[in-house]
């Protein structure tokens, strides 16, 4: 993307007192595209292909500013979620979460487990906080194999995370 692009793009965005300064048909018109979902997924695995992490983020803003959802996101965000060259691992993890498959659940027990250089500092450990939960979002044996293996973790949070979760689903 371009610096122009990535502007339009960010104008998706929310910002307090400032409101949003552009339209999703405004960035849907530059592109030459009708539909936001298309135009994220593609920009996505552009951002991917090339291993760019501002436009990673700039196609997950897009994402979210088009309501976009859909099987076809899977994949790349699961490989997102597993990619340790951005930083949008919790952008990931909620979107994820949002779609509920269980053939996410792999990846997201990594995401519990795993904790990305640039997340060192967090002690809360959101993005495994995060992954938790939405292992406890998806029904089926799978998820609650998952959820049990983190039961026994050593980290404090993620234990007691797995068993709310457990719990929450009555499998505890």
């Amino acid at each position: 993307m371009t610096p122009e692009e990535r502007g339009l793009v960010m104008g998706l965005v929310f910002v307090p007192g400032r409101g949003r300064t552009r339209t999703l048909d405004e960035v849907l018109a530059h592109f030459g595209e009708s539909d936001g979902g298309a135009l994220a997924l593609r920009l996505l695995r552009d951002a991917m292909e090339r291993r760019d992490a501002d436009d990673v983020a700039m196609a997950l803003i897009l994402h979210a500013a088009a309501g976009a959802s859909g099987e076809e996101f899977l994949e790349p965000l699961i490989e997102l979620s597993r990619a340790d060259w951005h930083t949008r691992h919790e952008d990931v993890v909620r979107m994820l979460s949002k779609l509920r498959s269980p053939k996410a659940v792999p990846a997201l027990g990594e995401a519990a487990r795993w904790v990305p250089e640039y997340l060192d500092w967090d002690e809360n450990r959101a993005l495994a906080v995060k992954a938790i939960w939405a292992l406890g979002a998806i029904s089926g044996p799978e998820a609650r194999e998952a959820l049990e293996g983190l039961r026994d973790a050593e980290n404090e949070i993620i234990r007691e995370n797995a068993v709310k979760q457990l719990k929450r689903r009555g499998e505890l």
